[in-house]
């Protein structure tokens, strides 16, 4: 996997986040640790380390929440299926990324701050590039700067014997994503398909797992 750049975490998609940790579970061989509850997004989530300062974020709408939300972010208001939606890097210039992320799309690159409260209690708190609502799945990373917390979620997981191999992806027009994913310095393999997908490859305590 050829990048100039990290990523922070992956986003994969869930309808029913209870059931998606045991399933994981199941098929990883790790159950996947209760994060907490995005209150301003509608959403809530559980983490799994991958190492090398990664976690995969499994994330659902959360029903019980108290405010109303419209068109969640990462693609849970349309989602068909439980799947990688989104990828996450690590960013040091928020600004410049938001230029390269509105020349592919004028929606993309408005930043904002963001703050949920662990299981444990702690606040991490993180400035980001937000991800939309739409399409289900995105090619094109969002960007966070987590520089003003004083813990990243990676830091308060465990070691779960995971780990990400490879990022794969498909999409119908290829050429029209990776300029904008050599600008912005993080590249993986897209094969030209139908419909767009992202699958990532983990080395895990059940083996290599494709998801």
């Amino acid at each position: 996997m050829n990048t100039n750049r990290t990523i922070d975490h992956i986003v994969y998609a869930v309808s029913d986040l209870d059931l998606a940790r045991k399933e994981f579970e199941k098929k990883l061989g790790v159950t996947p640790i209760f994060g907490g509850h995005h209150t301003t997004e509608g959403t809530k989530n559980a983490l799994i380390n991958l190492q090398d300062g990664m976690y995969l974020e499994l994330i659902a709408i959360d029903h019980n929440t108290k405010n109303s939300i419209q068109n969640r972010w990462m693609g849970v208001d349309v989602l068909t299926k439980n799947q990688i939606t989104r990828l996450a890097l690590k960013s040091k210039n928020l600004a410049k990324d938001s230029r390269i992320l509105k020349k592919y799309h004028p929606a993309m690159g408005l930043q904002k701050q963001g703050s949920r409260h662990t299981a444990s209690g702690l606040v991490l708190q993180w400035e980001l590039l937000m991800p939309l609502p739409t399409p289900e799945v995105e090619l094109i990373p969002f960007m966070l700067d987590w520089s003003k917390s004083n813990t990243h979620p990676h830091d308060i997981l465990p070691n779960m014997g995971c780990k990400l191999v490879e990022i794969r992806a498909t999409h119908p027009t290829p050429e029209k994503v990776q300029p904008f994913l050599k600008e912005i310095g993080y590249h993986f393999h897209i094969e030209k398909g139908e419909q767009i997908t992202l699958q990532a490859v983990l080395e895990t305590p059940n083996g290599i797992i494709h998801i």
